[in-house]
């Protein structure tokens, strides 16, 4: 059984990067994206990377001279686990609650109501299939 993703916010700021490229990346690349928008040492990213790597949350390619990683996990499963996680922890495993809490919040717009009545529906007739 494949352990779920679990990243720490760190961590997810560098899968973020590797998510939006796409492709494999070296420290050096992923440094420079985020170095945009938050002061970060280059040895830092070399040291979650490595972390990361020991965690499985990123493939590490090292037949070039400059490494290069990928993200193991789509950032929908990481997504997911995540969410499940919160669920679990936060709301005693009630999607309901969540979904309580999310729409008592005014966090939703209009558009984005009506986006979760189409999903509704859709998972509906999903689990009514035979």
């Amino acid at each position: 059984m494949t352990p779920s993703p679990a990243p720490t916010e760190g961590e997810l700021a560098i899968l973020r990067v590797l998510w939006a490229r796409g492709e494999p990346m070296t420290v050096r690349e992923v440094h420079e994206v985020l170095s945009r928008t938050k002061d970060t040492a280059y040895t830092t990213v070399l040291k979650m990377l490595t972390i990361m790597a020991g965690k499985e949350l990123v493939r590490r390619d090292e037949t070039e001279r400059s490494h290069t990683y990928c993200a193991r996990y789509s950032e929908p499963v990481v997504q997911a686990s995540l969410l499940k996680n919160l669920v679990l922890r936060a709301f005693s495993g009630s999607a309901l609650t969540l979904m309580q809490r999310a729409l008592d919040d005014e966090m939703a717009s209009a558009e984005d109501l009506d986006a979760i009545s189409r999903l509704i529906a859709e998972a509906k007739a999903k689990r009514d299939k035979p």
